[in-house]
């Protein structure tokens, strides 16, 4: 009996902890705050990487150091009210919007493909007076909106293929396709990846995944094989130092960044590496500049907010009724994810730099602002469950109490 009492005693804290985690998670404005939560902080942590990124490239081009990450805080200061607004609007709303934002992404990504400004090999930048934006971005948005009104409205015929495919697919791959005649390569891969992610929520079967695998393998490396740049890019990402003056240049630095930063970091501000050694630092290279900085513990942070983001959105999408939320938070948190993904295997060089910026983290406001709109929707159906709707209205009652008690 004593060594069933030790065991027992020895086992209890183990136990406390995972019962203590288990109820924290249970409680109904978990996935709330998980979401405010990570989003805040990988937007704080994006901020202060764009300050420390940018600020030798700021100065050189401009003379002040803070010229770039001031115009971050501005996208921010318009980004933040977006999610917000976001939040607060009805679904009936949000899927009003459907056709309007996806006819008019669509003729921005034709304006692009045909009348852009070519930045880096890719025709994906569209010039209105003195904004420079970047269509692909708000089209991400615009298709998961999209897709997920289709597929709410057909819920109840989703069994027959034809209600599956149609229009759904030939509207995404219209839109990839104008990506594609910009040479926009990573942007295609991500509209794709959103549509194998809705047509999996929506029960598709699996032969369809293989055929549609090994349907954009041939055209990808078409792609890659009639292109030097990308040709070039693809046979050097394996093996960055191969080519380390050309081509390995950027993959090749950004490894020096995160090799140098170690567990811990080399400070804020400290990095080497953004002294014109790594090209598009403040961009789609600031994770390299974030190791430098931070180490593998900064690193490790914010890929696990994005995994919390990821796990936040699963629930929402998991409990609740709504067709219409399932389909939209899935297809987000599969677009920022998926691009977290990728923007990391650029910079451990494990996949080729295709110019993919991180989430929240780079410096670009037509990247920004689409993802804190679809995260405050996100934020938006998590206080919309039944249990944290009820746990709002009855916090605010207390609070509502507790301030005539005082009067």
């Amino acid at each position: 009996m004593p060594q069933l009492g030790s065991l027992r005693t020895a086992r209890s804290p183990r136990h406390g902890w995972t019962r203590s985690l288990k109820d924290a998670l249970d409680r109904p404005l978990t996935t709330y705050y998980l979401l405010l939560g990570a989003t805040a902080l990988l937007l704080t942590i994006g901020l202060i990487m764009v300050l420390s990124a940018s600020s030798v490239a700021s100065y050189r081009a401009t003379g002040d150091s803070y010229a770039i990450v001031k115009r971050q805080v501005m996208w921010v200061a318009l980004g933040v009210p977006c999610a917000f607004l976001a939040s607060r609007v009805s679904v009936k709303w949000v899927r009003g919007l459907a056709y309007p934002a996806f006819s008019i992404s669509l003729l921005l990504l034709v304006v692009t493909a045909f009348a852009g400004r070519e930045v880096n090999g890719n025709t994906n930048w569209l010039v209105l007076g003195p904004v420079q934006i970047q269509p692909s971005e708000i089209a991400k948005f615009s298709l998961i909106i999209w897709a997920s009104h289709i597929y709410a409205n057909k819920e109840r015929r989703l069994g027959n293929m034809h209600q599956m495919l149609v229009p759904v697919v030939p509207g995404m791959m219209l839109a990839t396709g104008l990506v594609v005649a910009g040479k926009d390569l990573g942007t295609a891969l991500i509209f794709f990846a959103l549509l194998v992610a809705m047509l999996w929520v929506v029960g598709a079967p699996g032969k369809m995944f293989l055929m549609a695998f090994l349907g954009v393998t041939v055209v990808v490396l078409g792609l890659v094989a009639t292109n030097p740049v990308r040709m070039e890019r693809i046979s050097s990402f394996t093996d960055p130092f191969r080519d380390f003056a050309k081509t390995g240049w950027q993959p090749a630095h950004g490894l020096y960044a995160l090799s140098s930063g170690g567990i811990f970091g080399e400070g804020i501000g400290a990095s080497q590496q953004k002294w014109s050694r790594l090209p598009e630092a403040h961009t789609d290279f600031i994770f390299a500049v974030l190791g430098e900085e931070l180490g593998l513990i900064g690193t490790l942070l914010v890929i696990g907010l994005f995994l919390v983001i990821a796990y936040a959105g699963v629930r929402v999408a998991r409990e609740t009724k709504q067709p219409f939320v399932r389909y939209c938070t899935f297809g987000i948190v599969v677009w920022l994810l998926g691009q977290m993904m990728i923007n990391v295997g650029m910079v451990l060089a494990l996949l080729p730099v295709i110019g993919i910026p991180l989430p929240l983290v780079s410096y670009g406001g037509s990247s920004l602002l689409p993802t804190l709109a679809a995260l405050g929707l996100v934020i938006g159906f998590a206080r919309r469950e039944p249990a944290a709707a009820r746990a709002l209205a009855q916090r605010r009652r207390a609070r509502s109490a507790g301030l005539s008690a005082r009067g």
